[in-house]
């Protein structure tokens, strides 16, 4: 019988445990994916960390930032190279043929609603696997394609969502994890950018990618970063209105700025994620006519969008992100809630093949 090797997650701050499950069958409309890396994300961190309960109970093998090679599945599929969208809708319900199926009332998240990528294989509904072409492997590895399935895709949405047109400000708020992926999408998309965090090194790590506009708001206060910005808008040649803000550093000190940016026709994005509540006074969207956007995940339909970005060699990964082995888990996970890692994380299983 086939087994998964993986690190289940067993209780809040709780060491993650090794363990082998068997697989007993691959169903119809399920495949089989051997696991070429998974990436760490902050939704992994509020389970683990946060006390944000997972739908499934523990314990429970997290991951859902998946790149892989389907071993059994759909004919057209197998022996291919496959990236695991982060949700997995029905694509049968209301919500589905609405155009919303990022947020299917009855999806499946790896990693929440079952055993997900930190392990040697994954079980999943096949129907919405997105094929990897070699023109995306030229420069990458599989593995470091795995962050498409979360840390790009999901801000990739977000901005479609967004409408920001060629000359819009697009203020992206936390440069960290995926907010250095939407930095770049919204300069791609024609953005002019600013680029605002409490870290220089993070802020320096955009500037080889053609991003010169950037605020370190460590010794500023509200005021001071927003003059800052209208200062910026001015220099760049782009409206005082319709600003484009994506909040991505999912803190509230990040929220409270986010939300204070936002002015006559703006549009705020809610791409990070925080327990903390804020004040905030709602009239301000009244007054500015403005629009405050939420997001889940990215729909499957849009992860081709995404991997042309990369096999153009228009949307960089390789230096942002760095691959650990999959035995190093703790040592990751304690990294990354001491705020210790500058790159986006992949562990790579680093068990024996188990294949039959």
């Amino acid at each position: 019988m086939m087994k998964i090797t993986g690190y289940q997650m067993t209780a809040k701050d709780a060491p993650f445990e090794k363990v082998e499950l068997p697989v007993s069958e691959i169903k119809e409309g399920e495949a089989l994916v051997e696991v070429a890396g998974c990436g760490v994300c902050h939704t992994d961190v509020s389970f683990w960390h946060h006390g944000v309960p997972t739908r499934h109970q523990l314990p429970l093998i997290l991951g859902h930032e998946i790149a892989g090679t389907v071993i059994e599945g759909p004919a057209p599929l197998k022996g291919k190279p496959a990236i695991v969208p982060a949700v997995l809708p029905c694509g049968e319900c209301g919500l589905c043929k609405r155009d919303r199926s990022n947020i299917c009332q009855s999806q499946k998240m790896p990693g929440n609603d079952f055993h997900g990528g930190f392990a040697s294989h994954v079980l999943v509904p096949s129907r919405f696997l997105v094929p990897v072409p070699e023109s995306a492997l030229a420069d990458h590895s599989l593995a470091e394609l795995a962050v498409i399935a979360d840390a790009i895709s999901t801000p990739y949405q977000v901005i479609v969502k967004s409408s920001l047109m060629p000359g819009d400000l697009a203020i992206v708020i936390g440069v960290g994890g995926i907010g250095i992926y939407a930095a770049q999408l919204a300069k791609i998309m024609g953005g002019k950018l600013i680029a605002i965090d409490i870290a220089q090194e993070k802020l320096d790590q955009l500037k080889a990618f053609g991003v010169e506009t950037t605020i370190n708001a460590k010794e500023l206060d509200i005021k001071g970063i927003k003059n800052r910005v209208k200062e910026y808008c001015k220099e760049l040649g782009a409206p005082s209105h319709s600003w484009k803000i994506y909040e991505t550093s999912g803190t509230k000190a990040g929220q409270d700025l986010a939300f204070a940016l936002l002015g006559t026709a703006g549009t705020l994005s809610v791409v990070g994620f925080t327990l903390d509540k804020l004040e905030l006074r709602l009239s301000n969207l009244m007054a500015f006519d403005a629009t405050l956007i939420g997001t889940w995940g990215c729909k499957p339909e849009l992860y081709s969008c995404v991997i042309d970005l990369v096999s153009q060699k228009k949307l960089a990964i390789k230096p942002f992100t760095e691959t650990r082995r999959l035995s190093q888990i703790n040592e990751v996970f304690q990294e990354t809630i001491g705020h210790k890692l500058l790159k986006r994380t992949v562990l790579v299983p680093d068990f024996l093949d188990r294949r039959p």
